[in-house]
Order: C-alpha cells, then structure tokens, then sequence
C-alpha cells in the first residue's frame, strides 16, 4: 500500500467530527428522537465520537447502534446458505420507529453501502426520517445518494482509493489518498 496524500490528520478529524454534530443540532433542533446508528467498521466508531460530541454540547448522549449492511448488499454475493437480510436484527438493540436515524458512515463512494444500509433499517422498522453522515465524501456515486452532513469532500479519481485510519481500529487517526493498485483500509 503507497499513501499518496495526507487529507485530514486527527485535529482535522476531531474538528470535521465536532462541525458534523453541531450541524446536526441545528438540523435537528436539539436530539429529541435522534439516534445514531453506524455502518460497520469505521462508521461505528465515528457514531460514537459524534454521540459523545453531541453529548458534551448537549449533556444528553443519544442512543447509538452499530449496523452490518453486508448482507443486504447487492453487488457482494451471499454466502452459501444465508438467509436474505440475516438472521438477526440488522441494528442492533436499536427501535428506530418514528426516530430520526442519522446514519454514518466514513468514505461515501457509490452509494452502494448506504443503500444496503438503508434496507436493513427500514428491514428494522420504519424511521421517520434517515439523514446521512459521512467524514469523505469522494464523488462517483452509481446511487441517487447525498449525504446531509459531510466532514470533508474530498474529489478523487476513481482508480484512487481512500484510506481512513481510526484509532480505535488502527492505532491513529488520519485519512489518507492511497495510489491506485495499492489497498487500502477503506478502499472506497
């Protein structure tokens, strides 16, 4: 794997992570029916961080679910066996009916993710309202997908890859522009 541009470091991170949640509080005029729920890895963990931002604005930590859209994907092939959407609930210990599901995610590329995403909630109950989150946005989308809140957009080939690096997953926070062939650790 060759970095080939440090986009965000982890100041940058934690800045992009503190603008999103005040965003959201404004968007959403405080956190009354607001949870968060996020696309696995990555996405999980940045959930967190906005809920414990939001909870030192706030004083109130929203409810925050982590979701594996994996199975509901439609350009990955299930494994052998497998039942449609899985066999437990796609977000877990989470009700989302009536409740404003913000989503989040850390690179948005296609779409595809989101979409999956999108189905296993709706599979869970049906929200009032799903906005989406994400740190990069990096254009090329296949899906009519935007998000509402974005950290960074970041314009890339689309041979190029992102790489974002969580510390709870890799031991830092940094994102990073990665030359095409090399893999990434978000690759999106």
């Amino acid at each position: 794997m060759r970095k080939k541009a440090q986009i965000m470091d982890a100041q940058a991170m934690q800045r992009s992570i503190t603008r999103m949640a005040h965003e959201i509080l404004e968007r959403n005029k405080g956190l009354d029916g607001l949870v968060l729920v996020g696309i696995r890895t990555r996405g999980a963990f940045l959930a967190e961080r906005i809920a414990d931002k939001l909870s030192a604005i706030e004083g109130v930590r929203p409810p925050v679910s982590h979701l594996d859209a994996r199975p509901y994907r439609d350009d990955v092939a299930p494994a052998p066996g497998a039942a449609a959407g899985g066999s437990r609930c796609p977000v877990e210990g989470l009700d989302v009916r009536d409740k404003t599901v913000v989503l989040v995610d850390d690179v948005l590329y296609t779409g595809r993710t989101v979409r999956a995403a999108l189905d296993a909630i709706m599979a869970t109950g049906r929200a009032r309202m799903v906005q989406l989150s994400t740190l990069i946005d990096r254009g090329h989308r296949e899906l009519p997908i935007r998000p509402d809140f974005v950290g960074k957009n970041v314009p890339t080939a689309r041979d190029e890859e992102i790489a974002v690096y969580l510390r709870e997953v890799d031991g830092e926070d940094a994102v990073w522009i990665i030359q095409p062939g090399a893999s990434g650790q978000s690759g999106r």
